[in-house]
């Protein structure tokens, strides 16, 4: 058995500077330091970082007054940022640049008189940060039969925005359908789908014709690795996500001669090897890696604090 490892795969440079921001922050004002919602959506990534002294809470209620809070990768609605002024929070917004983007996109179409036709899943962290942004002029589409129900008034203007984490096939046919019943819709300026999420996509495409079987590393509540199990799945390659190598079946290996390994954006390459280890351990006796240039991308970090309360400063621990 042999098992070919996909490139890229793992942490994008939204995720690196999501984790970074964490670690930073403890390291300059030590524990606690709370985070709202989950960094990134691994538990990996939670667990330690909650071993270094992160609080994961769900709302800024749970965080004391005046405490060093970051506010997730996945972006955050206006009223988030109210409430950490009124707390006199030390706010830090680790939100991926990506994601704001189309925060921007939001706010610059509906000032300009638009309507949002929003393309993504009801519920996601991201979502509820990019709806939140202009929540009466925003329509959320999250399949075929919901373009079919969707009404527009005539000569109203609008543009589809999407989720960051889609994948770019099941987008087109949305944005099709979208764009044959209300042929004005708009697209903004640059696509919204992560380079990330497309690339990891794009190389799970390159393998399946060589593989019978590919197990996605990434967490449940990871939509990006979600979409990569899909991939594979409309092209006939059985495929699986899993959380590291507790969750691989052996019964999954029993009939595969070609096992292909990839992981979501927010998963650690330490869980990636590790599942390397255990398909040895099953009779894999080769292992491939793609070769493919690396991504080269880097998000400047933000503001290590950035205060909720005018005129006042916070200084670091030394």
């Amino acid at each position: 058995m042999e098992a070919i490892v996909a490139k890229p795969r793992g942490f994008c440079a939204g995720v690196e500077r999501a984790i970074r921001v964490v670690e930073v922050a403890l390291e300059q004002y030590g524990p606690p330091v709370y985070v709202r919602n989950e960094i990134v959506h691994n538990s990996h990534v939670v667990r330690r970082l909650r071993e270094r002294g992160a609080v994961f809470i769900q709302e800024l209620a749970e965080a004391p007054g005046g405490a060093v809070t970051i506010l997730s990768a996945h972006g955050s609605p206006p009223e988030v940022f109210e409430q950490a002024t009124e707390r006199a929070l030390r706010l830090i917004d680790a939100t991926c640049p990506l994601v704001t983007k189309v925060h921007k996109e939001v706010q610059r179409f509906v000032r300009a008189g638009y309507r949002i036709i929003l393309i993504g899943h009801s519920g996601h962290d991201e979502m509820v940060g990019t709806m939140g942004q202009a929540p009466a002029q925003t329509t959320l589409i999250e399949t075929l039969a919901d373009v079919e129900t969707l009404e527009l008034a005539p000569g109203e203007k609008g543009v589809i925005l999407t989720q960051t984490t889609l994948s770019q096939d099941d987008t087109r046919a949305i944005v099709e359908a979208l764009q044959r019943r209300f042929p004005r819709l708009e697209l903004p300026p640059k696509e919204d789908i992560c380079y990330a999420t497309q690339n990891r996509q794009n190389a799970v495409k390159e393998i399946a014709p060589r593989i019978d079987l590919l197990l996605v590393v990434g967490s449940r509540n990871s939509s990006n690795s979600i979409r990569l199990t899909e991939v594979a799945r409309a092209r006939g390659v059985a495929a699986h996500l899993i959380d590291g190598p507790d969750d691989v079946d052996p019964t999954w290996l029993a009939a595969a001669q070609r096992v292909g390994v990839t992981s979501g954006a927010s998963a650690p390459e330490d869980v990636v090897q590790a599942v390397l280890t255990l398909l040895r351990l099953h009779g894999v006796s080769a292992v491939q890696d793609v070769d493919a240039p690396d991504e080269g991308v880097v998000f400047r970090m933000p503001p290590i604090v950035q205060l909720s309360v005018p005129g006042e400063r916070s200084e670091p621990r030394t």
